[in-house]
């Protein structure tokens, strides 16, 4: 099916460069270990400086945090740890007087289930909310092959799962209802939990949010059909509710398949981190190709220097879903990690990290900086936190300086054995990597980013929808990206050896570079772990 958006994709997303913010980790204004809202207003002009001119914040709602707040209790409400109302609705006003963006994190498949609609489903005696969630017939009844809790409740059923015990699926019907407790997608039902969600969005949206990310967006309809049909539908419900009072908001989907993401009304898509079985996905190709984050040994990464893999598997796997992208008119974004996948310090090394981040920036869609990135935070091996499991090292604090405590009290971090305030431990290295360090080394990390991003913004080719070419498909790579008149190459050598590209008719002048490179006639001589961005 060519089925296209029915609305025009806001074009500030063309620009846009988003950091991502979780909101625990990242600053603490008020001392008490945890990062809040205020914390992040304080440091809205270091993002800017950065290069980044949009933010996605984690979820920042009421919850009892069994899974860091992909739990919501309260989606009206900020969790008190993290501010207020008020302080949320200062930071988006802060962030339009900088003519920035934020989107917040909304997770629309499940709740806590301390949330008031799930208590009240519960009781034994039908009420409004008895089918807002999913529920079997039979307190000793099974889930039709989905997970569910049964005893719990003074309710005669057993309800179904969306991911933790904690977190009750939302009833968006099913594709396909077989059981009498099984509701039909956009039936009755389903379609007043789909207005229970839009009204959740207004309510943000009228208060000065640009927008969401959404969490599990295809997780909606119980046993739909191969595409996604009814989800798709019910999103493009939803979208059809909400878009016309808030035409200029965006929309970004974990859900890792543009065809139907984009179809469903979404701008944009993630190019998601995949590993089952030790096979990976496309973009796992590129950093994260063994099975242990901290292990360099037996890692194929395109961008480990020693792996000799070639580009040619990653670029199967993404340029279809490229063109499918651009088909729907959205965007398929690169992240350069987040808080569900495993940072990529220390298993490769800081050049290594330099020639893949400049890489992702420099490719087509809107790129996603997790924080702490550009200065190449560390994985940790850490005891579970809050539901996050093997996630819990990719989520610790924010590393301002050297210091303070944890990162978060007064935006520093300390190396003490005393971190018993803080959310989660810091780096102990005596290398840890920090913000206030970095930023006084020309040749940091911090530094690449910065001066990539910031050529990026003032380079329209290498802007979102700018067309992308690939040039070269072995160890080196090499492609072109344009927009009217203006035309890029940008090539990346991540191999211990020199590689050589020939390259188009064109006067080509190199803009931007890492390690030792020469253009030569038609000719793009590189050296070990090199990356160019050439300008014709």
């Amino acid at each position: 099916m060519d089925s296209r958006p029915t609305h025009s994709r806001p074009a500030w997303l063309d620009t846009a460069v988003f950091y991502e913010i979780y909101p625990q980790s990242f600053a603490d204004a008020n001392g008490d270990g945890i990062g809040d809202i205020d914390g992040i207003t304080a440091r809205l002009d270091y993002i800017q400086d950065l290069g980044c001119n949009a933010i996605w914040l984690n979820p920042c709602f009421d919850s009892p945090f069994k899974d860091a707040g992909y739990d919501v209790r309260d989606y009206r409400l900020v969790s008190p740890r993290y501010g207020t109302n008020a302080d949320l609705i200062a930071l988006f006003h802060e962030v339009h007087e900088r003519g920035m963006h934020i989107l917040l994190d909304l997770v629309p498949g499940h709740t806590s289930e301390e949330h008031a609609w799930f208590r009240r489903s519960a009781e034994a005696d039908h009420n409004e909310y008895s089918d807002r969630y999913i529920w079997t017939d039979s307190w000793i009844a099974g889930g039709d092959g989905l997970p569910f809790i049964g005893g719990e409740s003074p309710r005669n059923g057993t309800y179904i799962l969306n991911f933790f015990k904690c977190q009750p699926a939302l009833n968006y019907g099913f594709a396909h209802p077989k059981h009498a407790w099984q509701q039909p997608a956009l039936g009755p039902d389903a379609l007043t939990t789909a207005d229970a969600m839009v009204d959740i969005m207004r309510f943000w949206l009228s208060r000065g949010a640009d927008g969401f990310r959404v969490d599990m967006a295809d997780s909606l309809v119980k046993h739909d059909d191969d595409g996604k049909p009814y989800t798709i539908r019910t999103w493009q419900y939803m979208f059809s509710k909400i878009r016309p009072e808030f035409p200029e908001v965006a929309f970004v989907s974990e859900w890792g398949r543009p065809c139907e993401s984009l179809e469903a009304g979404f701008d944009m898509d993630f190019y998601l981190d995949w590993r089952w079985d030790g096979i990976p996905n496309g973009y796992n190709m590129l950093l994260r190709n063994v099975d242990d984050p901290l292990s360099r040994d037996g890692d194929l990464s395109y961008f480990n220097a020693d792996s000799e893999t070639p580009i040619a598997s990653f670029l199967e796997q993404y340029e279809p879903q490229l063109r499918d992208a651009e088909r729907l008119g959205g965007t398929f974004n690169f992240i350069t990690c987040n808080h569900d996948t495993a940072r990529i310090a220390p298993r490769l090394s800081e050049r290594e990290i330099a020639l893949a981040y400049c890489t992702l920036f420099a490719m087509p869609g809107t790129p996603f900086l997790y924080y702490g990135d550009e200065i190449g935070m560390r994985y940790l091996p850490l005891t579970t936190l809050e539901g996050g499991y093997v996630r819990t090292g990719s989520r610790t604090p924010m590393q301002w300086s050297a210091a303070s405590l944890a990162g978060l009290k007064a935006g520093a971090i300390a190396h003490t054995d005393d971190e018993t305030s803080a959310y989660l431990p810091v780096d102990p290295s005596a290398d840890a990597p920090t913000v206030a360090e970095s930023r006084t080394r020309d040749d940091s990390l911090w530094r690449i980013v910065h001066d990539m991003l910031h050529l990026r913004n003032e380079t329209e080719a290498l802007h979102a929808r700018g067309t992308f070419t690939a040039l070269s498909r072995g160890r080196l790579f090499a492609f072109a990206r344009s927009s009217g008149p203006q035309r890029v190459i940008i090539a990346v050598n991540p191999s211990r050896h020199s590689e050589r590209l020939q390259l188009p008719e064109g006067d080509f002048t190199e803009i931007f570079h890492i390690g030792d490179i020469d253009v030569s006639g038609n000719s793009l001589n590189m050296s070990l772990q090199s990356f160019a961005i050439l300008r014709d």
